[in-house]
């Protein structure tokens, strides 16, 4: 026994003919009232749209650090005096003549301020001061001595590590509003102190 086919649903073209068909018949039998039209099929709801897709999440340990950071340069913290040489654009060093003969204690510094002994506090405002005035007078080159620091660390009422002013004075030198003054910081040589003072090569003045 072959099974039925379910009813084909109406097309709208196929609703139109028949309301129109319908609305010009007459019925039969005057009580009874005009069949009414198939119903049209309600529309189908629209696939839900797909998420939006998000960027992995990539793998992270304890101890990693992004990779956006760990290119990023990094300034040492350590009181370790750092590669004050190259403090500055390459481009605006001394000339290489004049560098030499620095190295070898030849040239005899212009001006002289010792800041051994003193705070970080005290240290930073007189530096300011003998290198703006330094720059406006026309000097070149001046010693700025720091003392290497004691053995240990400091154990009074406001601790201070050793050597901090040595550490400390040629990131200032580099750091406005005493860099754009500034042109080369070298380690002293040793009849000019040696570990414990900088030669600082100042720019011309205009």
């Amino acid at each position: 026994m072959s099974r039925r086919r379910p009813p084909r649903e109406l097309r709208s073209e196929e609703h139109e003919l028949w309301r129109s068909v319908a609305q010009s018949t007459r019925p039969l039998h005057s009580g009874r009232p005009a069949p009414a039209p198939p119903s049209m099929p309600e529309p189908m709801p629209s696939p839900p749209s797909p998420p939006e897709a998000t960027a992995p999440i990539e793998p992270f340990r304890i101890g990693a650090l992004r990779a956006s950071t760990a290119a990023a340069p990094r300034v040492a913290t350590d009181l370790a005096p750092g590669p004050v040489e190259q403090l500055g654009s390459a481009s605006l060093r001394m000339d290489a003549k004049a560098h030499r003969r620095l190295k070898r204690g030849k040239l005899i510094p212009e001006g002289r301020l010792d800041l051994h002994g003193l705070t970080l506090d005290a240290a930073q405002p007189r530096l300011s001061r003998f290198i703006i005035a330094s720059q406006a007078a026309g000097h070149r080159l001046v010693l700025v001595i720091t003392g290497k620091g004691r053995g240990d660390d400091d154990r009074g009422p406001i601790p201070q590590r050793a050597g901090a002013l040595r550490h400390e004075v040629p990131l200032w030198l580099a750091r406005p509003p005493l860099g754009p003054l500034v042109q080369q910081v070298v380690p002293a040589h040793p009849r000019h102190g040696g570990g414990g003072a900088y030669y600082v090569w100042l720019r011309r003045s205009r």
